[in-house]
């Protein structure tokens, strides 16, 4: 490999298994083991194993204990996470068949941090809803939801499982989603969120916080998800 002053040879060795897996391997093909890549390549173990490490945070690849490492689907199926926020649609768009599995619906008092998300006193009911969300049988996403008591005093989570939650807004509360806003940030899954999304404890996760606003700009959503690294991207365009 050709060696360059100012950049790290783990660096270039990331820049180049990058580029193979982009154009080259197909999503969960096996990569050689460190000591083939270290032999390849003339880099120590370390090296390439620092090499590997950027690699999955990236979501490049994966790793199954006890049987190698593995290209994701990360570089052929790119969620555009900004291209709308709805989960049923976005996977729709993609050719896959959406799931979604309830996992909690209960009614809560909100503390301090949901009462100021959800722009309402301390002690306020609140209904929590925890939801699995899977694609073509794959686990992708767990998302918790935390909506006003006060708005949707009559939802039930029988009505969730026959119908998504912005269907039952608009068709049964006739709320009109004006606005979502979204923040997405880098993260390590929980050991709990590791065992829904069936991914190797401590896995790299992309997160997101969304608030949804009506018409009257009153908040009636907070969403906590989390959504598997391998398998979504955050893509932004900007035009000018």
């Amino acid at each position: 490999m050709e060696r360059k002053r100012r950049q790290p040879l783990y660096d270039q060795l990331v820049d180049l298994l990058k580029e193979q897996i982009e154009n080259e391997l197909k999503p969960h093909a096996m990569l050689p083991s460190e000591r083939e890549l270290s032999e390849k390549y003339g880099l120590s173990r370390t090296t390439v194993r620092l090499a590997l490490q950027e690699l999955e945070k990236m979501g490049y690849i994966y790793r199954q204990h006890g049987k190698g490492t593995f290209v994701s689907s990360i570089s052929q199926e790119v969620t555009n996470l900004t291209g709308g926020y709805s989960f049923t649609e976005q996977m729709r768009s993609l050719g896959k068949e959406p799931v979604t599995t309830i996992l909690e619906f209960r009614i809560v008092e909100a503390n301090k941090f949901f009462a100021e998300h959800l722009n309402l006193s301390l002690g306020e009911k609140i209904i929590k809803i925890k939801r699995l969300r899977s694609a073509d049988g794959l686990p992708m996403m767990v998302e918790r939801s935390y909506l006003p008591y006060k708005k949707f005093m009559t939802m039930k989570r029988e009505d969730l499982e026959v119908k998504p939650l912005y269907d039952l807004f608009a068709e049964d509360y006739g709320e009109t989603i004006k606005l979502a806003e979204e923040e997405f940030y880098a993260s390590i899954v929980s050991d709990n969120d590791a065992k829904q999304l069936d991914v190797p404890y401590s896995a790299p996760s992309l997160n997101l916080v969304r608030t949804t606003y009506n018409i009257k700009n009153e908040v009636i959503e907070f969403t906590l998800s989390v959504a598997r690294a391998d398998k979504f991207r955050y893509k932004v365009r900007h035009v000018r």
